[in-house]
Order: structure tokens, then sequence, then C-alpha cells
């Protein structure tokens, strides 16, 4: 039973995909507010930043706002997963990007993920926007660009 486990882990690791066939990241995916506990959702942060330091994916965070949505995607920039690109587009501004340390990365998607639903209803005016905000891991080539 242990050595199987050590197998699948094994080939989850060098092939790139699960057992079922998926790939590891696919299902790092959340809509906030969440019902997650906060280490919950700091374990996602984290296996999110290493499967953007190992793979050719991104992870996207999308807020929507009553009258407003705005899009923030974070790509490695390097090969050690200390340095990312932060692309950030506001349908109102347009597209901006910069380069940021880890542990902003970290601790942006982390403030993100843990707001609560009350939080998610004041910053939207009177009521929640329809759509909840979400944050997912995809494909690089999936991903919007400026």
């Amino acid at each position: 039973m242990a050595s199987e486990r050590r197998s699948e882990t094994w080939a989850v690791h060098h092939t790139g995909t699960t057992p079922d066939g998926q790939a590891p990241w696919a299902d790092l995916e959340v809509t906030v507010p969440t019902d997650r506990d906060h280490t919950s959702i700091v374990a996602l942060v984290e296996c999110a930043l290493v499967e953007l330091t190992h793979e050719a994916v991104g992870a996207v965070f999308v807020s929507r706002q009553v009258g407003r949505s705005t899009l923030t995607q974070y790509v490695a920039a390097d090969d050690v997963g200390e340095q990312f690109q932060k692309r950030h587009f506001d349908n109102r501004l347009g597209w901006h990007e910069t380069t940021v340390p880890r542990r902003t990365v970290r601790d942006e998607l982390i403030t993100q993920l843990t707001r609560s639903a009350s939080t998610s209803t004041e910053r939207s005016g009177e009521e929640a926007a329809n759509e909840l905000d979400s944050f997912v891991v995809k494909p690089v080539r999936d991903l919007r660009t400026p």
C-alpha cells in the first residue's frame, strides 16, 4: 500500500499528471468568499506558487465589483520562484505590469482569498456582484495578455 502511494507520487512528479490523467495543478481553483479555513488557503497558495515555479502555468485572481472587474495574473519570472511577473488589468484603467517578489505574491493571494462575504458586499456597494471572485491556476498559453 505505501509502495503504491510512493509509485503514484513518483508518477505525478515525473510525468506531470496525476493517475487520473489531470495535471497536478488542475484542481487549484476557489471562489471567494470561500468556506476554507486560513490554513487551507495558505496551503492552496503555497501549492500554487510551487506549480508556478515548476510548470508553464499562471495564477489568476478575478475580482468583480458593480460596474468594474479586475484581473491579476502571476507568472514565474525566474527558475527559482523568487520573482514573479504581476499583470494587473482593470477594465477602466487597462494593463499594468511589474515584477514582484514571492512574498508579495503570497501575501496578496492570501489576503484576496481570505476575504469574507461581508467584505465582498461592502466593496461592491449596496449588493454583491452577481458573480463571485475567483482564483484559478491555468496554462500560460490560456492567460490574457496585454
